[in-house]
């Protein structure tokens, strides 16, 4: 019995030396990470996370259902799709032809309106949320300065950003984009119950801003800081009035937040919600920022964001990806695993896919095979209706 309690007070000694290590080196947001991630048995963020998170709600309006295409699910998956969707967990795969819904299916208990993590689909809304900032006056134009609106980025190469700059991921800061490693300031963003100071203390511009692209969702965050200190309103208040009460959203979203006392958004990532109501921003985009006649967001704005900025990085415009595939052109909301909404505006097609993994990338930003698969095995649906 004294080895046993010898045993327990040595693990506690030790548990407690963990704790205190972890604070004396500014790492206790570890703790979080473990108790959210690890100890539910993941490395990394998941799909239904934000419930072991604060959240804020976004509320819907007026309901605006999707009409059912003439051919709804006169399909069913390819093969190939079939396997793919297995494989990787896919647990939302929608079709939406002529503003329409072709084909939809859900899987591992998943239907059409369970809430799941955005991950980063969320910077194309905060994208369009400038947008919409410019359209009314709040922000002058892509090129005004982040100094105007975070004062601790008014020194030095800081003094050149400017909210373009970091809506189109070209800030120059020393952010590290690393998912997977628990020290770096991705993982530390996720996890930190402040995240303001934290970007503030710990998010420097090194390089010239604008100058190239280099993914770093801290330009989201803080674009969404500037969009919130701007306009005076918190961004999941000005996203349910821009953008999920205009777009005819059918369910409330839940935008994380660090922590109730801190009330800060997660700009960068974690808006939970569902396929159909992802899809309305891939509508509202194809159909250059107009929604049932009215110009939500400026056709303009709309137009600049989904062009490539930089030539040499032609894979990105401002918060959009930007795709080219078998002769067809497609931006792209995407997310940390594999979360997307393709837009295909020349053939008026929108393709999401929701799910728990994706294929490995070599580098960030990287459109591995199953984005491929996903837009090919579509379109392969389509081809086949469309001949019989």
């Amino acid at each position: 019995m004294s080895l046993i309690k010898k045993i327990l007070k040595g693990l506690v000694l030790l548990l407690v030396l963990l704790l205190i290590t972890l604070y004396l080196t500014d790492t206790d947001y570890l703790i979080k990470a473990i108790k959210t991630i690890y100890l539910n048995g993941y490395t990394t963020a998941f799909l239904e996370d934000y419930k072991y998170f604060d959240n804020e709600t976004v509320n819907y309006g007026k309901p605006q259902p999707w009409p059912n295409h003439k051919n709804y699910n006169a399909i069913s998956e390819t093969e190939q799709l079939n396997i793919t969707n297995e494989t990787y967990g896919t647990i939302a795969f929608l079709i939406v032809k002529n503003d329409s819904i072709w084909f939809e299916n859900y899987y591992n208990g998943f239907d059409e309106d369970s809430p799941t993590n955005s991950f980063s689909m969320a910077k194309s809304y905060v994208s369009g949320l400038l947008g919409k900032a410019i359209m009314e006056g709040y922000i002058k134009s892509l090129d005004q300065p982040v100094c105007d609106f975070i004062p601790e980025y008014c020194d030095g190469l800081s003094a050149k950003l400017t909210v373009g700059d970091l809506a189109s991921m070209a800030s120059g800061t020393n952010w590290d984009e690393a998912y997977y490693s628990p020290f770096s300031i991705t993982t530390r963003a996720y996890f930190d119950d402040d995240l303001r100071t934290m970007m503030l203390q710990k998010v420097k511009v090194v390089e010239e801003p604008g100058k190239r692209f280099k993914y770093a969702s801290g330009d989201t965050q803080l674009l969404g800081m500037a969009i919130e200190n701007a306009t005076q309103k918190k961004l999941y208040q000005y996203l349910e009035d821009c953008f999920w009460k205009p777009l005819g959203c059918e369910n409330e979203t839940f935008w994380q937040i660090d922590s109730k006392p801190n009330d800060m958004v997660k700009a960068y990532c974690c808006i939970a919600s569902n396929a159909k109501d992802f899809a309305r921003f891939g509508k509202l985009y194809k159909d250059y920022g107009q929604w049932n006649g009215t110009q939500v967001l400026d056709s303009t704005f709309v137009e600049q964001s989904v062009t490539p900025r930089f030539t040499e990085s032609p894979q990105y415009g401002y918060g959009w990806w930007l795709y080219e595939k078998d002769g067809k052109s497609f931006f792209i909301m995407r997310g940390h695993l594999g979360q997307m909404v393709i837009v295909d505006r020349a053939n008026n097609i929108i393709v999401v896919r929701l799910g728990h993994r994706r294929t490995p990338q070599t580098f960030i930003g990287e459109f591995s095979e199953d984005v491929d698969i996903y837009i090919e095995e579509a379109y392969k649906m389509l081809a086949h209706v469309t001949q019989t």
